[in-house]
């Protein structure tokens, strides 16, 4: 019973942490031509690290519009 007041404290960090990981992973994204809602895929665990890598080393649809 004495945890039923932290739960929705715990659930409003959580959401304010996303908010702080996902929006500049938004920007990126768009940035980098591809669509925002890939940043979503930063939440999940281990997909996360494939999205870092995919974005890090695949060539941005936006560098392709000035070759």
């Amino acid at each position: 019973m004495m945890n039923e007041g932290m739960f929705g404290g715990h659930l409003i960090w959580m959401l304010i942490m996303a908010a702080i990981v996902v929006i500049p992973f938004w920007r990126i994204c768009s940035k980098a031509g591809y669509s925002g809602w890939l940043s979503l895929l930063i939440l999940i665990p281990l997909a996360n690290l494939v999205f870092l890598y995919f974005l890090a080393f695949s060539e941005w649809p936006s560098h392709r519009k000035f070759r």
